[in-house]
């Protein structure tokens, strides 16, 4: 049965693949989605199409683009729509710093490290670990974690893409889970408060109140995503023909000099970091209320990022021989972006269709009308429950923002539910899966374009076709177990975090 369902499953995912890459170029597709989006949102507005939006009351009305003003708008933001594009700044940025750390030998000599000394069996459990952690500062997973777990994967002579696959599972499918809070964390609590006014005006939600489901989920998630590296995507993956990557050796004299300079200057930012955030009083944390949340610290991640890989490059550059001037650190923070150009060019074309997108008012309509159409329904709590996860994750497809998609929601769901007897959190909760599950299938996600330039790197040719099917395993296996775990939390009647229950009092 086992065997008869797997060729099924590999002819069903070669399908996807070939049908996706049967798509144009990846930019391409962009630039004729963006097409599409002022065609559409000509036809919307001429035919009055509008709601009102459930926490203003506000009428949205479809926005003709295809007009003088949409043409004047299109023309004089297309600049601002490539330069203000949040992912571009974020990953031009990190790789100047990731640079230096590659060119100095810093990443390869820790990749040796990990590979000669870590047991094998473990390795895909880490790296899916790794990914999931990485939430909490996002933009380290996929910019660093993704390629160099493709790396690690070659080098011991598996499919690089298993490893990639794995990394990216972890980073993006598994967005909500985590062992430590992040920035999403007040951003999605603060909105949920909002929405919980409309029935208890001093009702209080923390930024902490899913910490109990978000760090049961981190385990799953990894579980699940090994699970499904392991049988479903490395096997139909095999063996990695398309190069023949260099194995990695043990570490030599120099490259061990070079590490202990590193680990030097690691010891001294991270005590540098630790007198910023640990005082009361630390210069990181937020001037006014002395919280890590909405504090410098976690507001210039991206800054501490360029200024590690700078530093640690640096210092094992320094200690190894790879790095003896200031020239020759510009030349591998040159050489880091020489390899983005694709990207780039992915990036102008996205960023004009996400734009164009938004000021269409089409993803508002569609995730509005989405969420009443839900609520119409009138289903109980479990199966309400899960059809929120539902939705989310249909509307993650469209709208990549976690909390512009909650903003629409919660005012809907939440007194809904708080009417039903579910206390805020529970049903933050529940979002928060959805919004995770197809993020690894979504092209409107920020970075899904950077993820396909990590694939051609390894499999020429490669587009949005090849990125699905590779992971959809994923997506299908992380909302299974989590809906999964969320029916379980239910009927257990467990609390999603520190003074957060289920169920409001009666």
């Amino acid at each position: 049965m086992v065997r008869a369902a797997r060729p099924r499953l590999e002819r069903l995912l070669a399908a996807i693949e070939r049908a996706g890459n049967a798509l144009p170029h990846p930019a391409t597709l962009f630039f004729l989605l963006a097409v599409g989006v002022i065609l559409v949102s000509a036809l919307a507005a001429r035919l009055g199409l509008s709601v009102t939006h459930p926490g203003t009351g506000r009428t949205i009305e479809a926005v003709n683009l295809l007009s003088l003003a949409g043409l004047h708008r299109i023309l004089t933001s297309l600049v601002t729509n490539f330069t203000g594009f949040a992912p571009l700044g974020t990953v031009l940025v990190a790789m100047l710093g990731i640079g230096v750390a590659e060119a100095s030998g810093l990443i390869g000599a820790c990749l040796k490290l990990l590979v000669t000394s870590a047991p094998r069996r473990l390795l895909t459990f880490a790296i899916v670990l790794a990914g999931v952690l990485s939430n909490t500062a996002s933009e380290i997973g996929y910019v660093l974690l993704v390629p160099l777990a493709a790396t690690i994967f070659a080098g011991i002579g598996r499919h690089p893409l298993a490893g990639l696959a794995a990394a990216f599972a972890g980073v993006s499918g598994g967005y909500s889970a985590n062992l430590l809070l992040g920035t999403i964390d007040p951003l999605l609590a603060g909105l949920t408060e909002e929405a919980a006014h409309i029935i208890d005006p001093t009702y209080r939600v923390s930024p902490a109140c899913n910490y109990y489901f978000m760090a049961v989920s981190t385990f799953l998630v990894t579980f699940a995503g090994t699970w499904v590296t392991e049988r479903i995507v490395a096997p139909r993956l095999g063996h990695y023909s398309e190069g023949s990557p260099e194995a990695i050796s043990t570490l030599d004299a120099s490259e061990r000099r070079g590490l202990r300079f590193a680990l030097a200057a690691s010891v001294l930012f991270a005590l540098l970091l630790a007198w910023g955030t640990f005082p009361a009083d630390g210069f990181l944390r937020n001037p006014d209320t002395g919280s890590l949340l909405h504090s410098p610290f976690l507001a210039g991640i991206v800054a501490f990022i360029f200024l590690g890989g700078v530093i640690l490059g640096g210092a094992y550059g320094l200690g190894a021989g790879t790095i003896r001037n200031d020239a020759q650190l510009v030349k591998a923070m040159g050489k880091s972006l020489e390899t983005l150009g694709g990207y780039m060019v992915l990036v102008f074309f996205a960023a004009q269709f996400v734009a164009l997108f938004n000021w269409s008012n089409l993803g508002l309509i569609v995730a509005i009308e989405g969420a009443a159409a839900l609520k119409a329904l009138g289903l109980g709590g479990v199966s309400l429950m899960v059809g929120l996860v539902i939705v989310a994750a249909f509307l993650n497809l469209f709208m990549g923002s976690a909390s512009a998609k909650w903003a629409i929601l919660a005012p809907v769901f939440v007194p809904l539910f708080m009417l039903l007897g579910y206390t805020p959190e529970f049903t933050q909760a529940a979002y928060r899966i959805g919004d995770s599950v197809t993020n690894i299938v979504s092209p409107m996600m920020s970075y899904f374009a950077l993820i396909i330039s990590f694939v051609d790197r390894w499999k020429k040719g490669a587009g949005i076709g090849t990125v699905v099917s590779l992971m959809l395993p994923y997506s299908v296996a992380f909302f299974a177990v989590w809906v999964a775990l969320l029916i379980a939390w239910m009927l257990l009647g467990l609390p999603v975090g520190p003074g957060a229950g289920l169920y409001l009092a009666r």
